[in-house]
Protein backbone atom coordinates (compact mmCIF):
# COMPACT_ATOMS: atom_id res chain seq x y z
CA UNK A 1 0.00 0.00 0.00
CA UNK A 2 1.55 3.18 -0.65
CA UNK A 3 -0.10 6.33 0.92
CA UNK A 4 0.48 9.98 0.49
CA UNK A 5 0.26 13.09 3.08
CA UNK A 6 0.05 16.91 1.84
CA UNK A 7 0.73 19.23 4.12
CA UNK A 8 1.01 23.23 3.56
CA UNK A 9 3.17 25.66 6.00
CA UNK A 10 6.44 25.68 7.65
CA UNK A 11 9.01 23.24 9.69
CA UNK A 12 6.57 23.83 12.94
CA UNK A 13 4.00 22.48 10.80
CA UNK A 14 5.36 19.21 9.65
CA UNK A 15 6.96 18.81 13.22
CA UNK A 16 3.37 18.60 14.65
CA UNK A 17 2.42 16.20 11.77
CA UNK A 18 4.58 13.65 13.15
CA UNK A 19 2.35 12.14 15.68
CA UNK A 20 -0.25 11.50 12.78
CA UNK A 21 2.54 10.45 10.58
CA UNK A 22 3.52 7.84 13.40
CA UNK A 23 0.29 6.39 14.16
CA UNK A 24 -0.66 6.02 10.34
CA UNK A 25 2.76 3.77 9.85
CA UNK A 26 1.82 1.86 13.41
CA UNK A 27 -1.82 1.42 11.54
CA UNK A 28 -0.21 0.29 8.23
CA UNK A 29 3.16 -1.52 9.13
CA UNK A 30 3.81 -2.25 5.74
CA UNK A 31 2.62 0.85 4.00
CA UNK A 32 5.33 3.28 2.20
CA UNK A 33 4.21 6.92 3.12
CA UNK A 34 5.49 9.90 1.18
CA UNK A 35 4.85 13.42 1.87
CA UNK A 36 4.61 16.69 -0.28
CA UNK A 37 5.42 19.63 1.05
CA UNK A 38 6.87 23.33 0.64
CA UNK A 39 10.25 23.80 -0.30
CA UNK A 40 11.07 25.50 3.37
CA UNK A 41 10.36 22.34 5.04
CA UNK A 42 11.72 19.25 2.97
CA UNK A 43 14.85 19.30 5.71
CA UNK A 44 12.07 18.64 8.44
CA UNK A 45 12.07 15.17 7.53
CA UNK A 46 15.58 14.23 8.60
CA UNK A 47 14.47 13.84 11.85
CA UNK A 48 11.40 11.56 10.74
CA UNK A 49 11.53 8.18 10.18
CA UNK A 50 7.80 7.45 9.26
CA UNK A 51 8.54 8.76 5.89
CA UNK A 52 9.68 7.23 2.87
CA UNK A 53 9.95 9.94 0.47
CA UNK A 54 9.64 13.65 0.60
CA UNK A 55 8.41 15.50 -2.42
CA UNK A 56 8.21 19.24 -2.88
CA UNK A 57 5.57 21.74 -3.92
CA UNK A 58 5.07 25.40 -3.51
CA UNK A 59 1.71 25.81 -2.41
CA UNK A 60 2.38 29.27 -1.41
CA UNK A 61 3.37 30.24 -4.78
CA UNK A 62 1.30 31.95 -7.49
CA UNK A 63 1.25 28.43 -9.09
CA UNK A 64 -0.34 28.98 -12.95
CA UNK A 65 -1.49 25.21 -14.67
CA UNK A 66 1.89 23.87 -15.68
CA UNK A 67 2.91 23.87 -12.17
CA UNK A 68 -0.15 22.07 -11.09
CA UNK A 69 0.32 19.63 -13.82
CA UNK A 70 3.26 18.70 -12.72
CA UNK A 71 2.02 17.61 -9.81
CA UNK A 72 -0.55 15.75 -10.95
CA UNK A 73 2.64 13.99 -12.94
CA UNK A 74 4.39 13.13 -9.55
CA UNK A 75 1.07 11.90 -8.36
CA UNK A 76 0.12 9.67 -10.81
CA UNK A 77 3.78 8.23 -11.63
CA UNK A 78 3.37 6.65 -7.98
CA UNK A 79 -0.24 5.36 -7.72
CA UNK A 80 -0.86 6.14 -4.52
CA UNK A 81 -4.05 4.16 -2.75
CA UNK A 82 -4.77 6.59 -0.36
CA UNK A 83 -4.21 10.30 0.21
CA UNK A 84 -4.28 12.71 3.71
CA UNK A 85 -4.25 16.32 2.70
CA UNK A 86 -4.20 19.34 5.15
CA UNK A 87 -4.09 22.05 1.72
CA UNK A 88 -7.63 23.07 1.44
CA UNK A 89 -7.32 24.50 -1.64
CA UNK A 90 -10.36 22.73 -3.66
CA UNK A 91 -7.79 22.73 -7.01
CA UNK A 92 -5.52 20.38 -5.40
CA UNK A 93 -8.34 18.11 -4.35
CA UNK A 94 -9.48 17.59 -7.22
CA UNK A 95 -6.02 16.67 -9.17
CA UNK A 96 -6.03 13.82 -6.09
CA UNK A 97 -9.34 12.90 -7.47
CA UNK A 98 -7.96 13.14 -11.71
CA UNK A 99 -5.54 11.03 -10.22
CA UNK A 100 -7.63 8.20 -9.26
CA UNK A 101 -6.76 8.17 -5.87
CA UNK A 102 -9.64 5.75 -4.03
CA UNK A 103 -9.34 7.02 -0.83
CA UNK A 104 -8.79 11.24 -0.53
CA UNK A 105 -9.32 12.53 3.37
CA UNK A 106 -9.25 15.84 4.17
CA UNK A 107 -11.13 18.86 5.92
CA UNK A 108 -14.72 19.32 4.79
CA UNK A 109 -15.11 22.70 3.46
CA UNK A 110 -17.49 24.65 1.22
CA UNK A 111 -15.21 23.74 -1.85
CA UNK A 112 -14.57 19.67 -0.40
CA UNK A 113 -15.98 17.87 -3.40
CA UNK A 114 -13.42 16.35 -4.46
CA UNK A 115 -12.66 14.79 -1.34
CA UNK A 116 -14.00 10.59 -0.60
CA UNK A 117 -13.85 11.18 3.07
CA UNK A 118 -14.03 14.31 5.24
CA UNK A 119 -13.17 15.19 8.67
CA UNK A 120 -14.49 18.61 10.57
CA UNK A 121 -11.61 20.95 11.12
CA UNK A 122 -11.55 21.29 14.71
CA UNK A 123 -9.40 24.59 15.36
CA UNK A 124 -9.19 25.56 19.03
CA UNK A 125 -7.55 22.54 20.31
CA UNK A 126 -3.70 21.44 20.24
CA UNK A 127 -2.79 21.70 16.68
CA UNK A 128 -1.09 17.54 17.04
CA UNK A 129 -4.37 16.51 17.97
CA UNK A 130 -6.37 18.58 14.87
CA UNK A 131 -4.36 16.47 12.90
CA UNK A 132 -4.56 13.35 14.08
CA UNK A 133 -8.59 13.88 14.10
CA UNK A 134 -8.03 12.98 10.13
CA UNK A 135 -7.34 9.66 10.97
CA UNK A 136 -11.12 9.66 12.09
CA UNK A 137 -11.66 9.26 8.86
CA UNK A 138 -10.02 5.77 8.68
CA UNK A 139 -11.88 4.35 11.87
CA UNK A 140 -9.01 5.36 13.66
CA UNK A 141 -10.14 6.79 17.12
CA UNK A 142 -7.02 6.70 19.10
CA UNK A 143 -5.52 9.71 20.56
CA UNK A 144 -2.76 11.50 19.12
CA UNK A 145 0.90 9.97 20.65
CA UNK A 146 3.57 12.45 21.80
CA UNK A 147 5.51 14.63 20.13
CA UNK A 148 8.73 12.78 19.23
CA UNK A 149 11.43 12.77 16.39
CA UNK A 150 14.39 10.28 15.77
CA UNK A 151 17.45 12.50 15.74
CA UNK A 152 20.26 11.08 14.01
CA UNK A 153 23.61 9.84 15.64
CA UNK A 154 26.10 11.63 13.42
CA UNK A 155 24.00 14.76 14.64
CA UNK A 156 23.80 13.87 18.11
CA UNK A 157 27.57 13.60 18.01
CA UNK A 158 27.86 17.10 16.57
CA UNK A 159 25.92 18.38 19.21
CA UNK A 160 28.43 16.83 21.79
CA UNK A 161 31.36 18.13 19.94
CA UNK A 162 30.12 21.67 19.93
CA UNK A 163 29.18 21.49 23.86
CA UNK A 164 32.47 20.38 24.36
CA UNK A 165 33.81 23.16 22.19
CA UNK A 166 31.83 25.97 23.84
CA UNK A 167 33.06 24.37 27.14
CA UNK A 168 29.32 23.84 28.27
CA UNK A 169 29.02 19.89 28.62
CA UNK A 170 29.61 19.32 32.05
CA UNK A 171 27.79 22.06 33.29
CA UNK A 172 24.51 21.88 31.38
CA UNK A 173 22.78 25.20 29.35
CA UNK A 174 20.24 27.70 29.10
CA UNK A 175 19.77 27.90 25.46
CA UNK A 176 17.57 31.11 24.09
CA UNK A 177 15.96 31.09 20.55
CA UNK A 178 14.77 35.05 20.00
CA UNK A 179 14.25 34.81 16.04
CA UNK A 180 11.84 34.17 13.37
CA UNK A 181 11.24 33.43 10.05
CA UNK A 182 11.05 36.47 7.58
CA UNK A 183 7.92 35.22 5.93
CA UNK A 184 6.16 35.39 9.32
CA UNK A 185 7.39 39.08 9.32
CA UNK A 186 6.00 39.97 5.71
CA UNK A 187 2.04 37.88 7.00
CA UNK A 188 1.96 40.74 9.51
CA UNK A 189 2.99 38.23 12.46
CA UNK A 190 5.94 39.89 14.47
CA UNK A 191 6.98 36.76 17.22
CA UNK A 192 10.27 38.77 18.41
CA UNK A 193 10.88 39.76 22.14
CA UNK A 194 13.00 43.02 22.10
CA UNK A 195 16.48 42.51 22.48
CA UNK A 196 16.55 45.14 25.80
CA UNK A 197 14.40 42.81 27.28
CA UNK A 198 16.51 39.46 26.64
CA UNK A 199 19.29 41.53 28.10
CA UNK A 200 17.08 42.35 31.57
CA UNK A 201 16.64 38.29 31.42
CA UNK A 202 19.85 36.85 30.67
CA UNK A 203 21.33 39.36 32.93
CA UNK A 204 19.35 38.22 35.87
CA UNK A 205 20.24 34.50 34.88
CA UNK A 206 24.23 35.38 35.15
CA UNK A 207 23.57 36.86 38.52
CA UNK A 208 21.91 34.05 40.15
CA UNK A 209 23.20 31.38 38.33
CA UNK A 210 26.36 32.50 37.31
CA UNK A 211 28.51 28.52 36.35
CA UNK A 212 25.23 27.93 34.12
CA UNK A 213 26.41 29.10 30.93
CA UNK A 214 23.74 31.26 28.66
CA UNK A 215 23.38 29.84 24.99
CA UNK A 216 22.03 31.80 21.88
CA UNK A 217 20.81 29.53 19.03
CA UNK A 218 21.45 31.48 15.58
CA UNK A 219 20.10 30.34 12.55
CA UNK A 220 20.12 32.49 8.90
CA UNK A 221 17.26 34.68 9.64
CA UNK A 222 18.46 35.48 13.37
CA UNK A 223 22.05 37.07 12.60
CA UNK A 224 20.88 40.29 14.02
CA UNK A 225 18.89 39.59 16.55
CA UNK A 226 21.97 37.42 18.01
CA UNK A 227 24.21 40.63 16.95
CA UNK A 228 22.27 42.58 19.07
CA UNK A 229 21.88 40.56 21.81
CA UNK A 230 25.85 40.50 21.92
CA UNK A 231 26.58 43.70 21.42
CA UNK A 232 24.53 44.06 24.96
CA UNK A 233 25.28 40.58 26.53
CA UNK A 234 29.22 39.85 25.03
CA UNK A 235 29.45 36.50 27.76
CA UNK A 236 27.34 34.44 26.19
CA UNK A 237 28.05 31.60 23.74
CA UNK A 238 26.92 31.52 20.15
CA UNK A 239 25.63 28.17 17.82
CA UNK A 240 24.63 27.84 14.71
CA UNK A 241 23.33 23.89 13.83
CA UNK A 242 23.61 23.67 10.00
CA UNK A 243 20.43 21.21 9.78
CA UNK A 244 17.65 20.85 11.70
CA UNK A 245 19.47 17.31 13.12
CA UNK A 246 21.71 18.96 14.80
CA UNK A 247 19.25 21.72 16.24
CA UNK A 248 17.42 19.05 17.60
CA UNK A 249 20.84 17.65 19.37
CA UNK A 250 21.34 20.88 20.51
CA UNK A 251 18.03 21.47 21.96
CA UNK A 252 17.88 18.28 23.74
CA UNK A 253 21.17 18.74 25.55
CA UNK A 254 20.00 21.92 27.40
CA UNK A 255 18.60 22.69 30.85
CA UNK A 256 16.23 25.53 29.75
CA UNK A 257 14.84 26.23 26.26
CA UNK A 258 13.81 30.20 26.18
CA UNK A 259 12.21 31.14 23.00
CA UNK A 260 9.47 32.64 21.30
CA UNK A 261 6.72 30.29 18.99
CA UNK A 262 8.80 28.71 16.59
CA UNK A 263 10.04 25.59 14.97
CA UNK A 264 13.01 25.09 17.79
CA UNK A 265 9.96 25.62 19.93
CA UNK A 266 8.65 22.32 18.96
CA UNK A 267 11.68 20.37 18.48
CA UNK A 268 12.32 21.25 22.21
CA UNK A 269 8.93 19.74 23.02
CA UNK A 270 9.63 16.72 20.69
CA UNK A 271 12.69 16.43 22.54
CA UNK A 272 11.26 16.38 26.35
CA UNK A 273 13.32 19.96 27.30
CA UNK A 274 12.09 22.32 29.44
CA UNK A 275 10.80 24.91 27.57
CA UNK A 276 9.43 28.39 28.59
CA UNK A 277 7.93 29.87 25.50
CA UNK A 278 6.90 33.32 24.41
CA UNK A 279 3.08 33.92 22.45
CA UNK A 280 1.81 37.09 20.82
CA UNK A 281 -0.02 36.67 18.27
CA UNK A 282 -0.34 32.81 18.01
CA UNK A 283 -1.86 31.45 20.88
CA UNK A 284 -0.29 28.88 23.34
CA UNK A 285 -2.97 26.56 23.48
CA UNK A 286 -2.61 25.50 20.02
CA UNK A 287 0.84 24.85 20.26
CA UNK A 288 2.03 23.29 23.18
CA UNK A 289 0.68 19.80 24.64
CA UNK A 290 -2.15 20.85 27.20
CA UNK A 291 -1.76 19.93 31.09
CA UNK A 292 2.28 19.98 31.04
CA UNK A 293 4.02 21.83 33.55
CA UNK A 294 7.04 20.99 31.25
CA UNK A 295 6.48 22.94 28.46
CA UNK A 296 4.78 26.70 29.67
CA UNK A 297 3.49 29.35 27.29
CA UNK A 298 3.45 33.00 28.57
CA UNK A 299 0.88 34.32 26.44
CA UNK A 300 0.60 38.34 26.03
CA UNK A 301 -2.34 39.90 27.32
CA UNK A 302 -2.04 41.86 23.64
CA UNK A 303 -1.67 40.76 20.26
CA UNK A 304 2.23 42.36 20.88
CA UNK A 305 4.84 39.75 22.30
CA UNK A 306 6.62 43.13 23.53
CA UNK A 307 3.89 43.44 25.92
CA UNK A 308 4.81 40.21 27.87
CA UNK A 309 6.35 41.88 30.71
CA UNK A 310 10.43 40.62 32.12
CA UNK A 311 9.36 39.89 35.29
CA UNK A 312 6.68 37.66 34.43
CA UNK A 313 8.92 35.38 32.66
CA UNK A 314 11.54 35.54 35.10
CA UNK A 315 9.27 34.04 37.85
CA UNK A 316 8.69 31.60 35.94
CA UNK A 317 12.12 30.61 35.12
CA UNK A 318 13.03 31.12 39.01
CA UNK A 319 9.42 29.15 39.90
CA UNK A 320 11.00 25.79 40.48
CA UNK A 321 14.66 27.10 41.57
Amino acid sequence: MRILTLIPGGISDQILFFPTLKTLKEEYPEAIIDVIVEPRSKNTYRVCKSVNEVLMFDFQDNNGLADYLNLLGIIRDREYELVITGEKNWIVSFLLWLDGIPTRIGYKTKNSWFLSNVVEQKTEQYTVSMYHDLLKALNIHSSAPELSINVPKEDIDWAESEQKRLNIKNTGYILIHGGASPLTASQGIYKIYPVPQWQRIIEDIQKKQPNLPVVLLCGPDDLKWTTDVLNLCPTVKVVSPPDIGKLAGIIAGANLMLCTDSAPMQLAVAVGTYTIALFGPTRAKKLLPPNSDRYIGIQSLSDQIADIPTDKILEQIWKNN
